[in-house]
């Protein structure tokens, strides 16, 4: 433990002076991650990703599960501790000890869970290939009827001349790149002409939560001033010094202190002007900042890993973090030697953090956490942050119902609190929570297995036999973003996952792909695919309707076979020109029509 603390320290002391990392007369190496073996102890640099699963050696850690489990509030971890491949690390360089290789640790169990899911997806009735077989059967009974009533296998050919397949062939593919092309416009990626099909028969819809549902980096909700602070500190001043040291931390709160601080300094007009003056760099010429007086001046600012970070801000000593650390107690002191020293240290600030949570008259929700301010060293504020629901969030869930979604469904590996919080805010009344991976793949496939079961019509059950297909009644879909949703993703009749636009192991997944990271594309898609779906359809039966009376006519001999053969190229024209239609939506395509 000695040694390893001695490690640590020798690490972070090289990436503070930006030397290369050594120890004695050795150096540590990047090498690929399947060349790592079982008992190799590997640096974990904070903000990385941990390669495979291992065992903490180095004190403690701060580790962000929301890629695993879905957890938005980051985990503390003790020496002798697992820890799981595909989790971040927070703000302390991490020594581990290797006890999986990189085939068998979690996130590879993961993938694996995705190639099983993807295996298991079934097939696809499509719509066109359901009415090939009727429209099929009416042409040659026609054409039959025809021949044995006029006694001449002329009018067999007549008729079949007029037996056109390209509205079946052409219009319905034509509908769907057009309908594919449109939804692109709206930076949603699909994969297949089964997806947009079965896209606008969706009928149960599972969210991930954290990352989905709501923006997965902890928002600042609101500041709470300590009772003896002076009135003239307003909350925006608060938020404006905490943003500004926590803009040099690593830590998972930090982007949203940062966030809020910068927000404040725009309400008080502390933000930097532009001198008018510019530079060059790699992406050309930009504006630099007016140094004047108004800009807040950092300096000094050091992290305290684990515990907060401290620095003044315009002559003002500023420190932000556990309630001990800003209060100086003697309990934050970094003087620690043993993994024993270390737990016991924790657990007294957790303890303080308890008490000082009396110190105010309303108590945090149970998704709800505390960061605490001191400025000059006097207790100035608490700053309460949560995951917040997207602003768009529970309008999105409305307009899925309003497209006739029978169920909406939230699973989620937080706590059963935290996750109902959210579900009444968005709407969701289906909650699952305190999932594993595995958890969530069960949860989909027992939903798929019972909404489709029951009562199928004749029709349908005639066409699975000819088709050799199954007959999906139901569509379930899954909407989610992490690595931990993957195989959930995989798994779904469709898989839609949420990206700024980056491959992911949940995009690599999922057969929709929403590039700007909006949950409001998830309604839309479905809008969309269910307007292209109508289209085709519209397009199909036009040209199918005009074949079977331009059939009917031939066989009476009202049309002979040069005309029919004209006949049948208009008829395919018009049931291509229909199924462009599905480039626009209704509206637009009316109004275009009255321009004409």
């Amino acid at each position: 433990e000695e040694g390893c603390r001695k490690v640590q320290q020798a690490v972070e002391q090289a990436q503070r002076e930006g030397k290369p990392i050594t120890m004695g007369n050795g150096h540590f190496d990047t090498v690929p991650v399947n060349d790592v073996k079982l008992g190799s102890v590997l640096i974990v640099l904070p903000g990385e990703i941990v390669p495979v699963d291992g065992q903490l050696l180095s004190g403690t850690a701060s580790v962000d599960l929301s890629n695993i489990n879905g957890e938005p509030v980051p985990r503390t971890l003790f020496v002798g501790a697992k820890v799981l491949s595909g989790s971040i690390n927070g703000s302390t360089t991490m020594m581990i000890r290797t006890t999986s290789l990189a085939a068998d640790s979690q996130y590879q169990q993961i993938l694996k869970l995705v190639s099983s899911a993807e295996e298991s997806r079934a097939a696809v009735v499509r719509t066109a290939d359901m009415l090939a077989v009727p429209f099929t059967i009416i042409s040659f009974a026609i054409a039959i009827v025809a021949w044995i009533v006029s006694g001449t296998g002329l009018r067999f050919a007549q008729v079949l001349v007029l037996a056109t397949p390209c509205p079946l062939l052409i219009a319905a593919p034509v509908a769907y790149v057009a309908g594919t092309a449109r939804l692109a416009k709206q930076k949603i990626l699909i994969k297949s002409q089964d997806v947009l099909e079965n896209l606008g028969r969706v009928t149960h819809v599972f969210f991930d939560k954290t990352g989905t549902l709501t923006v997965k980096q902890p928002q600042v909700v609101r500041v709470e001033k300590a009772k003896d602070m002076p009135a003239n500190v307003s909350e925006d001043e608060i938020l404006m010094l905490a943003g500004m040291v926590e803009g040099f931390s690593v830590h998972v709160l930090a982007k949203g202190i940062v966030a809020a601080g910068k927000e404040a300094m725009a309400r008080l007009h502390r933000l930097p002007s532009s001198s008018g003056k510019t530079a060059a760099d790699g992406a050309g010429q930009r504006e630099l900042p007016n140094p004047n007086e108004n800009y807040p001046v950092v300096g000094n600012v050091s992290e305290t890993p684990g515990k907060g970070v401290t620095g003044t801000v315009d002559g003002h000593k500023v420190e932000v973090g556990r309630f001990a650390f800003v209060t100086e107690q003697s309990i934050a002191s970094e003087e620690v030697h043993t993994a024993q020293e270390e737990e016991r240290n924790e657990k007294a600030m957790e303890q303080a953090d308890r008490e000082a949570a009396k110190l105010w008259p309303t108590e945090l929700e149970p998704d709800e956490m505390a960061t605490y301010i001191a400025i000059d060293g006097k207790l100035a504020a608490r700053i309460v942050l949560r995951d917040v629901p997207r602003y768009n969030a529970k309008q999105s869930i409305a307009q899925l119902r309003e497209l006739g979604v029978k169920e909406e469904t939230m699973l989620t590996g937080d706590k059963k609190a935290s996750a109902m919080i959210i579900a009444n805010e968005v709407g969701i009344t289906d909650v699952r929570y305190e999932l594993l991976p595995q958890d969530k793949v069960n949860a989909v496939r027992e939903a798929a297995a019972a909404e489709k079961t029951g009562r199928e019509s004749g029709w349908k059950r005639f066409l699975a036999k000819l088709l050799g297909e199954p007959i999906h009644r139901d569509v379930t879909m899954m909407v989610g973003d992490g690595v931990n949703d993957s195989p959930v993703l995989a798994v779904a009749d469709i898989g839609m996952a949420m990206t700024d636009g980056t491959s992911t192991a949940a995009s690599e997944s999922a057969e929709v792909v929403i590039m700007n990271d909006d949950i409001g594309a998830v309604p839309l898609g479905v809008k969309i695919a269910r307007q292209t779906k109508q289209r085709m359809l519209q397009a199909v039966l036009i040209g199918i309707a005009l074949a079977i009376v331009g059939m009917v006519c031939a066989a009476f001999n009202l049309i002979p076979v040069v005309v029919g053969a004209f006949l049948q190229e208009a008829i395919d024209v018009v049931s291509i020109l229909w199924a462009l239609t599905a480039l626009f939506n209704r509206k637009q395509a009316s109004h275009a029509g009255i321009r004409t």
